[in-house]
């Protein structure tokens, strides 16, 4: 995670505490994950949106889109056999 270690984490997390204070901590996570949680969200939608555009533009794409899925889930139960 950006090279970060636990150290770093206590250190920057230690910081933000004496800067904010303990009352505003929460407030300032929650923003923090509403806004990862917006972003992953709106980058899903981008992804698909490109998704969609290939699908449309390129004559077969559905069907090689679903045999690449029941190829995925083939492997991901081969994986979890061998372990």
């Amino acid at each position: 995670m950006f090279g970060l270690g636990t150290p770093e984490l206590i250190v920057i997390l230690g910081i933000a505490f004496l800067v904010f204070g303990g009352k505003k901590l929460p407030e300032i996570g929650a923003g923090l994950g509403k806004g990862i949680r917006s972003f992953k969200t709106g980058l899903k939608d981008v992804e698909d949106a490109g998704k969609n555009l290939v699908e449309d533009a390129v004559p077969g794409a559905k069907e090689i889109n679903s045999l690449k899925e029941e190829v995925d889930k083939v492997k991901n139960v081969s994986n979890v056999l061998k372990s």
